[in-house]
């Protein structure tokens, strides 16, 4: 769906040619198009957007322009789940090497000013993303996992956040949707004014921080008292795409989210709903969403009884005929619509 289509229309299904958009507008307006209108645009059976009429072969009907969306979504969501794992791959592959550097016993002096340090106690951490956020002119990226942020994590680095906006540095945020429901959260964002620009997933990457697209920091261990400074070209552009395609499928802080479409499921029951379907625990749920184990487990109830499931492998039939199965609708892709640190931060 997503693919090229021929070679003199070389272009995927989010973003149709001039003849290619006419002819399937019109299939949809009249339920089916005459086979020769179609000619100009043979794309549209490359893509399966347009089929054979099963009751008149010289006609071609389209497929549903929901169905569309819903493959679009799905060849993005693939993409950006990819993504998800290429980036742990890498921080852990790089915390391997690491280890074998301090194996070998490389001086300190060695390693600095390369393409990766690691920062080994959060003093170190902090001078170094106080030297990148000095030298910073144009833009910070940050992804914060978890749930709602604390009044302090926020204000820790509000005076760091203030000066990137004196100099007129824009920063863009993401965060997971609970997070919205967090008044500090707001209160920074009405604070910032323009400058800063937030918007929410149901899930996303473990922690980021990308000064001007040259040096990003992420964790290096789990409690995050060490973290990694990259500066490697690759490295550091490869996460700038990962944000821009989160950045993409995210929602505005200032829109809603959108509604599940069934009566009684909430949009983080149908997440829910969603990782339940993959076989995640309830921790793991709990952990990728940003909620407490207790939280989700009230939310899986509540699906339970919403769909009449008496099990949980009761529950997991009756999501797949829901179609709560799916990754939710929330994103604009192409020409559809649909509705639908801890180590020190930035600021």
């Amino acid at each position: 769906m997503t693919g090229h289509g021929t070679a003199e229309h070389p272009h995927g299904a989010e973003r149709l040619c001039e003849a290619g958009e006419h002819v399937y507008s019109r299939a949809v307006r009249r339920g089916r198009v005459p086979r020769r209108l179609a000619e100009p645009a043979p794309c549209l059976l490359e893509l399966a957007l347009l089929h054979p009429d099963p009751d008149d072969m010289d006609f071609l009907v389209p497929t549903a322009p929901q169905e569309v969306m819903t493959r679009l979504l799905r060849g993005m969501y693939d993409e950006v789940s990819e993504s998800h794992r290429r980036v742990g791959s890498v921080v852990a592959a790089v915390e391997r090497y690491a280890g074998l550097g301090r194996q070998v016993r490389v001086s300190a002096a060695a390693v600095e000013g390369t393409a990766i340090r690691v920062l080994d106690g959060l003093s170190r951490i902090q001078a170094a993303m106080d030297e990148a956020t000095e030298a910073c002119t144009t833009e910070v990226l940050t992804v914060q996992p978890g749930g709602i942020r604390r009044e302090h994590e926020l204000s820790e680095g509000l005076h760091r956040a203030l000066a990137l906006r004196g100099r007129g540095v824009r920063m863009r945020d993401l965060y997971t949707h609970v997070a919205r429901h967090g008044q500090g959260l707001l209160n920074y964002l009405e604070l910032m004014g323009d400058a800063v620009e937030a918007r929410t997933l149901d899930e996303v990457i473990d922690r980021l921080i990308l000064f001007d697209r040259t040096v990003a920091f992420v964790p290096a261990n789990a409690d995050r008292t060490m973290a990694l400074e990259l500066r490697h070209p690759a490295l550091v552009e490869y996460l700038g795409t990962v944000f821009e395609r989160l950045w993409r499928l995210a929602i505005p802080l200032t829109a809603p989210l959108p509604d599940t479409g069934i009566e009684g499921i909430s949009h983080r029951e149908r997440s829910i709903a969603a990782l339940l379907a993959e076989g995640h625990q309830d921790a793991v749920i709990a952990e990728r969403l940003g909620i407490s184990v207790r939280t989700c487990r009230a939310h899986i109830a509540r699906l339970s009884e919403t769909l009449g499931a008496a099990s949980r492998t009761q529950l997991g039939v009756r999501i797949a005929q829901a179609g709560l199965d799916g990754p939710p609708r929330t994103a604009v892709v192409g020409p559809f619509t649909v509705p639908g640190q801890e180590f020190p931060t930035a600021r």
